[in-house]
């Protein structure tokens, strides 16, 4: 590595952790502010309410990372091109490719510290911050609206609920099926409501109706009220929404390929879940590109353009990422479409803005 690329790539770095310091405590505090009335009024401890910021922070900061780097570069880059050293770089022979390699060493290594962040760090802060919002900031109010859910325990086992509330722990038109070999309906259990009866570990079905299919009759059995078992839990059947982003990358295929097997109906949320983890360092790469191609020429709006033009992207760039999210979550397009238009589309902006610094 010669004296050029521990420049550059010391600059790289430290603007990043520069700007990491100085803007997540802005965070905080402006998030602080904003709950801090919730907080007293829910009494939350000192100590959770500590370990709540530290999990914010790497939940949010995890979330930023790309943003940051991008305005990052951006700055140390303009003031290289004010001072004149990037002409004086190329004008002593390297090549504008030459000149690139620091930046993109330095988004290896930032690359490779999100991947591992995204894959076993942020899934742990992610529960912490969760858990506490519920517990604390949301209390008192849903986790999630579900509906249509519909879930295959095994081979044989299937269950349908219309909708189902997680904080009340109450179904409406529970549907339990069983089959035997030959896919033959053995005997089917429906009941207007089903509710989770905490402190028994049970399930109360009101309104019980079985129907029992021996040959070609079938046998009724009615109940006003019945509590009995089944073979699975309330949480298996209507996992929290944030639940994805609670696990590891281990975890997380574990849970894709359960929930896949019980024909979840939200399962492409999970998957970009997935999906997103992988591409999150790819975009480091693209936006140092970007960074670099707008930075790296000299022009007499200076640096404050470039800064301009650099929250200007970062902002698409996020509502691009919300919207083709949102199209995966609601709307069912493929996650992988999701993750690669966002990131196909300034991909090809990086290359044209480096083509045109090259020029």
């Amino acid at each position: 590595m010669t004296i050029l690329d521990r420049y550059i790539l010391k600059r790289y770095l430290l603007t990043f952790i520069v700007m990491l310091v100085l803007f997540i405590p802005i965070g905080i505090m402006a998030h602080l502010a904003e709950q801090i009335g919730k907080i007293q009024d829910n009494e939350a401890p000192l100590n959770e309410v500590l370990a709540y910021l530290g999990h914010f922070s790497i939940y949010i900061g995890n979330f930023l990372f790309p943003i940051f780097l991008f305005l990052s570069v951006i700055f140390f880059t303009s003031k290289l091109a004010s001072n004149t050293e990037i002409v004086a770089m190329l004008s002593s022979g390297i090549s504008f490719n030459r000149f690139l390699r620091p930046y993109m060493i330095g988004a290896s290594i930032i690359a490779v510290f999100m991947l591992l962040m995204g894959m076993f760090v942020v899934p742990t802060a992610s529960a912490g911050f969760n858990e506490f919002k519920f517990k604390y900031l949301k209390k008192g109010k849903e986790e999630q609206k579900t509906t249509n859910i519909y879930n295959q325990l095994n081979e044989t086992d299937f269950i349908y609920v219309s909708s189902f509330d997680p904080r009340r722990k109450v179904g409406s038109n529970f549907t339990f099926e069983r089959f035997k070999e030959g896919n033959i309906l053995d005997f089917k259990i429906s009941a207007p409501s089903i509710r989770w009866i905490e402190k028994d570990s049970t399930y109360r079905l009101t309104s019980y109706r079985k129907r029992k299919v021996l040959g070609d009759t079938a046998i009724i059995e009615t109940k006003r009220r019945l509590d009995t078992l089944f073979a699975f839990k309330i949480d298996d059947l209507t996992p929290v929404s944030y639940i994805a982003e609670t696990k590891n990358l281990i975890e997380l295929n574990e849970f894709i390929d359960d929930q896949r097997r019980k024909g979840a109906s939200n399962i492409n949320s999970y998957i970009l879940v997935k999906y997103k983890r992988w591409a999150l360092p790819i975009s480091v790469f693209i936006l140092t590109i970007i960074a670099v191609g707008v930075a790296s020429i000299k022009r007499r709006g200076g640096m404050g353009l470039n800064l301009a033009f650099g929250i200007v992207v970062a902002f698409v760039f996020i509502f691009f990422d919300r919207i083709f999210s949102t199209l995966a979550e609601q709307a069912g397009l493929e996650p992988m479409t999701a993750v690669i238009v966002p990131n196909l589309f300034f991909g090809i902006l990086a290359f044209y803005l480096l083509q045109k610094a090259k020029r």
